[in-house]
């Protein structure tokens, strides 16, 4: 059992009824997980109020509510009722307190930005592991504690879910958690509670305005900048012009990345890599660090994120020779994953899934001077159409050959969703193909690859899923290659 008031002690509150030192036995946000003796806190949600829930807690047993406006509850009600001014902020102190405050028992970074943010994750956690620490990551392809490997819903997850694998992760013997922390996570208070020992800003542009999101682009960079009122040392990227507008207001110790001269770490003497039937970069870092670099994924911002990557770690001590080691070692899956099938062509599989993803890794693709670059992609069901005229639009004009197929049609005919991209590449002229089954399109490039050529399967990334018609079959990429090259006579 808790103390009400000891779950508090962080927040600033009003006891409007009741006694604030009740003795409290869980903390519940979830109408459909409230029990006796619970401490329920009401949140507004985009579907239901947890205001109109407190006299149902209050029927079932609850010991405290905490609520942000009134509630209405019997007259001869006996449950302690707390009155704070944002639910969803005092949610994350109350977290912090009912799970012990884990965040203090381990180093905590913070990475936030449009794009960038998953990969730079996986590396710092390689990299920090290779120099023997134990970390534990949070972030949009899953949670990941120890051995275990728990899918993710939100990017930055709710503050009590949050905080419970913070105290998963202490207690299994972490001494630093990576973590992306989105701007609707940050926007929604679910990283208060704690202060992260480095925030990360890699980069922001116009994504994620529109309803329940954010009304504007300055709305956008407002609350990316919410982390470095959050933090000790802010680390950030001075090449994107509006670093100064997301850090305006920084209450932590600045410092600078980039290929501008003015970067405390600076990358310079960029050289592409071609290898058999594999891509990459290799660059020099001076100021804060001074040491050559390679990485065995392709393009600029494959810099950009091993960049950030080395400007985090330097602050933890590892030595030049262990960060080396461990960015060619290291890998995210889905994120321009590189799959081994022909020393004459390559393959990768990326999680592009809009216009704006999927011409950045296009244009990047490019650069490598390809026989042809050849993209399949499919778009999803019951999203945007104009998704689907943009990425046709895009492929259309930056691949030799695009391969139409299925995503995730959901309740829409895969055949009409392949009608709206070719609606996009009859815009530019650029060369088609449609197969709707992925599997069969994954098999056509592979045998119709040619000598030099770079073939991206886009959209589906890290994803293990299709979804039809309300239900997730199994179907991850990796696998459907190891079948067509198994029923080929060949192996992965």
């Amino acid at each position: 059992m808790f103390c009400a008031s000891k779950l508090l002690e962080r927040l600033d509150y009003t006891c409007v009824k009741g006694n604030p030192d009740a003795e409290v036995g869980t903390l519940v946000y979830d109408s459909r997980k409230i029990e006796k003796d619970c401490m329920f806190v009401c949140i507004a949600g985009a579907n239901a109020d947890g205001h109109s829930f407190a006299a149902e807690a209050e029927e079932k047993g609850a010991a405290v509510i905490v609520a942000e406006k009134d509630v209405e509850l019997p007259k001869d009600s006996g449950v302690t009722v707390i009155r704070v001014a944002d639910t969803r902020y005092a949610l994350a102190f109350l977290s912090a307190a009912y799970f012990g405050y884990p965040a203090q028992q381990m180093k905590m970074i913070g990475i936030t930005g449009t794009k960038g943010k998953t990969t730079t994750t996986y590396l710092v956690k390689s990299i920090l592991e290779h120099a023997g620490r134990k970390v534990g990551l949070v972030g949009t392809i899953e949670a990941v504690i120890g051995d275990r490997h728990i899918p993710a819903d939100n990017t930055t997850p709710e503050s009590y879910v949050l905080q419970n694998y913070f105290r998963q992760m202490a207690d299994a013997g972490c001494d630093t958690v990576v973590m992306e922390v989105s701007s609707q996570g940050l926007m929604m208070h679910r990283t208060q509670g704690f202060t992260f020992d480095i925030g990360i800003f890699t980069n922001i542009e116009p994504d994620h305005i529109g309803p329940n999101e954010h009304k504007d682009f300055a709305d956008y960079m407002a609350c990316k900048g919410l982390l470095f009122r959050q933090c000790r040392v802010g680390i950030v990227n001075c090449d994107d012009v509006h670093w100064r507008d997301v850090t305006k207001g920084h209450t932590c110790r600045l410092e600078t990345y980039g290929f501008s001269k003015g970067a405390d770490l600076q990358a310079y003497a960029m050289q592409l890599v071609t290898k058999p039937g594999s891509l990459g970069v290799d660059f020099s870092v001076r100021g804060l660090m001074d040491l050559s670099v390679e990485t065995n994924t392709p393009g600029r911002f494959s810099v950009y994120n091993a960049l950030t990557a080395i400007a985090i770690c330097r602050h933890f001590g590892v030595s030049g020779e262990d960060i080396k080691e461990a960015l060619l070692q290291a890998h995210v899956k889905g994120r321009i994953e590189i799959v081994p099938v022909s020393d004459h062509f390559t393959l990768m599989i990326d999680y592009a899934h809009n216009a704006m993803a999927l011409e950045s890794l296009l244009t990047t693709l490019r650069e490598y001077k390809p026989h042809r670059l050849v993209c399949l992609f499919g778009c999803g069901g019951n999203r945007s159409r104009l998704r689907r005229y943009e990425m046709g639009e895009v492929s259309g004009r930056l691949a030799d050959l695009t391969v139409i197929t299925s995503d995730n049609p959901r309740f829409e005919e895969p055949q009409e969703i392949i009608d709206d991209i070719k609606t996009g590449i009859g815009r530019t002229g650029g060369r088609y193909v449609e197969i709707c089954d992925r599997k069969e399109a994954i098999a056509y490039v592979i045998d119709h690859g040619e000598p030099g050529d770079i073939i991206v399967l886009a959209g589906k990334g890290h994803e293990d899923y299709q979804e039809i018609r309300g239900r997730k079959y199994p179907m991850d990429e990796r696998t459907l290659i190891s079948d067509i090259l198994r029923e080929r006579g060949a192996c992965l």
